[in-house]
């Protein structure tokens, strides 16, 4: 009787293995025999911006299986709600983003060669909804396919930093196992960086591995591409497509544009979109005037410029102390502080990076709801500008900075005229655009209408950003309020923690996205009062679907203990993880979109 070739490899392979065996190598390759094979297709069915459909299209490539298994990494906030064909692993709900593993139901494990069959689920995303890569494992007559999960597999490197893709297996080998990540033909800005031979073992096979990708800068204005190869002996590889984003014209590789405001976008002078990512760099509202110099011993030269730009940072919010500025109340010299501030500006700008100059700390005695000292200097946040300092503040800060549009103007820190005025809104809105008298504060304010026209005043057309009441948190009636600008240059200011009243996709969907659909938005703060970064990776995700830049709250060295803290030393060490998570995230984005 003839002995069918898949019979005769089988027991040949078979052999080779125990030989193997015996000399102590690894069988790896018997179990990526091709006699057991699948292969899986996933296209999206539908999608109406946060929830979708999707299908996976799955073909017997190899003899009759017995059983299979689909497992694959979404790459965004993705979560099944509902499946079909097939039974998930998570239970639906789904983890966000997270890893999944499907099996047969009672009906479908068994398939015949060349058999097609189809898993379909519906489920809901914040943010991005990119496809994820599926692979198939296939348990059957002839032993277990073995395959890689690759996530993403669509990658966008900035210009001058990096980005990655994570890999692991989808089953437990029976040694090791080495991939590898090659770079084919196209950009060649675009390099493998880092993990471009990873090893995997029995224990650790399904533990995610990190591969980073860099991209050079270069002085042209393209957006080239370059496959890189994920591959492993025996295996099915796997190609992640690689796009540089570029920078020219703002970023690492220049000095930061100069800005202007159309419709709801930022531009560049060459009329490119722009977002402003980074983060605050505290310590100018309260070093000057608790004795701890001007950047409370933090350095502000270009090694610490140097150390943003490892992050991808192209936007730095500098808190300032209004009576340092002016030189009031007993305050330092104000011509010594203004020069400072004018030094580390021009560094930032110098380095590619906007800044972004604020109010912070301001004149006036609050004592009421959300007070936060009783002083009348400026030694902590009062809930609006002060009329007797505050347009003297903006006149200097305007008239230093004039010319420049690459400097951004955010005229107040976080209002919360509201709490003054017992939450009543339309007290709180009419002080936040007109000043004077307002309820609960005790002193004479300033609108923002009338700094508004003190900056313009001094022939200054910088973009300035102008955040909501309920300390910047509430939006809502922003656009009914918005002040008169003869430049057209204003742009909306949000800050979000987690404990703020509007920290969900609904509110940030019914509150800022209008907003955000007449005029630029700006997350001038993000944060979370925890070492971990679940909160701020939610409002990324919908604040990059949306067109909206963040900066989070805040470049010191502080540590994380409590939470908002990005680094552990001025190099630019993250904190775990809540810096760890914000670096990350910012090295897959690029501010021209």
């Amino acid at each position: 009787m003839p002995i069918h070739r898949s019979s005769w490899c089988r027991a040949v392979l078979a052999a080779v293995a125990v030989l193997l065996a015996g000399l102590g190598l690894a069988t790896i390759q018997t179990a990526a025999h091709a006699a057991v094979s699948c292969s899986a297709t996933y296209a999206k069915s539908w999608d109406n911006g946060s929830a979708f459909g999707a299908n996976i299209t799955v073909t017997n490539t190899g003899d009759p299986l017995t059983g299979w298994t689909l497992s694959f990494d979404f790459p965004d906030n993705q979560v099944i709600t509902q499946m079909w064909g097939g039974v998930p692993s998570p239970a639906v709900p789904t983890p966000a983003g997270g890893a999944i593993t499907v099996t047969p139901t009672s009906y479908n494990a068994a398939q015949g060669a060349g058999a097609t069959w189809t898993v379909g689920f519906n489920g809901t995303y914040t943010g991005a909804n990119s496809a994820p890569s599926v692979s198939c494992a296939g348990p059957g007559s002839g032993g277990t396919q073995q395959a890689l999960v690759v996530s993403p597999t669509s990658v966008s490197v900035p210009e001058g930093g990096t980005a990655g893709y994570t890999v692991r297996l989808n089953a437990q080998p029976s040694g090791d196992v080495t991939v590898t990540s090659t770079a084919g033909t196209g950009d060649g800005d675009i390099t493998v960086v880092s993990g471009a031979t990873l090893t995997f073992t029995t224990s650790d096979w399904n533990t995610p591995q990190t591969v980073k990708l860099g991209a050079a800068e270069d002085p042209d204005s393209t957006n080239g591409t370059r496959p890189i190869t994920v591959a492993s002996s025996g295996l099915t590889s796997v190609t992640v497509n690689a796009t540089e984003a570029d920078n020219d014209g703002g970023g690492t590789g220049g000095p930061a544009p100069a800005l202007h405001v159309s419709g709801n976008h930022l531009l560049t002078s060459t009329g490119a979109t722009y977002r402003l990512l980074g983060v605050n760099r505290s310590s100018g509202e309260f070093a000057c005037v608790q004795g701890k110099g001007m950047w409370d011993s933090g350095p502000v030269d270009q090694a610490s410029v140097d150390a943003m730009k490892a992050w991808n940072i192209h936007a730095v919010r500098i808190p300032l102390n209004e009576e340092c500025w002016n030189g009031t109340d007993g305050t330092p010299n104000g011509a010594t502080y203004q020069q400072n501030v004018k030094d580390y500006v021009n560094l930032l700008v110098a380095g590619g990076i906007t800044p972004i100059v604020e109010m912070h700390w301001n004149h006036g005695q609050y004592t009421g709801q959300g007070a936060g000292c009783s002083d009348t200097t400026a030694t902590c946040q009062k809930p609006m500008p002060d009329a007797q300092y505050g347009p003297t503040f903006w006149t200097g800060v305007a008239n230093a900075f004039k010319g420049n549009n690459a400097v951004v103007f955010d005229l107040f820190n976080e209002p919360y005229p509201d709490a003054a005025a017992n939450w009543d809104a339309t007290a709180a809105w009419t002080c936040w655009r007109d000043g004077g008298t307002c309820t609960g504060i005790g002193y004479q304010v300033a609108g923002m209408q009338s700094l508004v026209n003190t900056v313009r005043a001094t022939g200054a057309t910088n973009v300035i950003m102008l955040g909501g009441v309920a300390w910047s948190n509430d939006l809502s009636q922003w656009l009914t309020y918005k002040p008169t600008d003869s430049t057209g240059n204003l742009m909306a200011a949000w800050h979000t923690y987690n404990f703020n009243t509007c920290s969900n996709t609904s509110c940030w969907d019914s509150q800022v996205a209008p907003v955000a659909a007449k005029v630029p938005v700006q997350a001038g703060e993000i944060g979370q009062n925890s070492c971990a970064h679940d909160y701020i990776d939610q409002v990324m995700a919908w604040a990059d679907a949306h067109g909206i830049g963040y900066t989070a709250w805040t470049w010191n060295a502080w540590g994380c203990s409590q939470g908002n803290v990005l680094i552990n030393d001025y190099s630019g060490t993250p904190t775990s993880t809540y810096g760890e998570g914000f670096k990350a995230h910012l090295l897959t984005q690029n501010p021209l979109s």
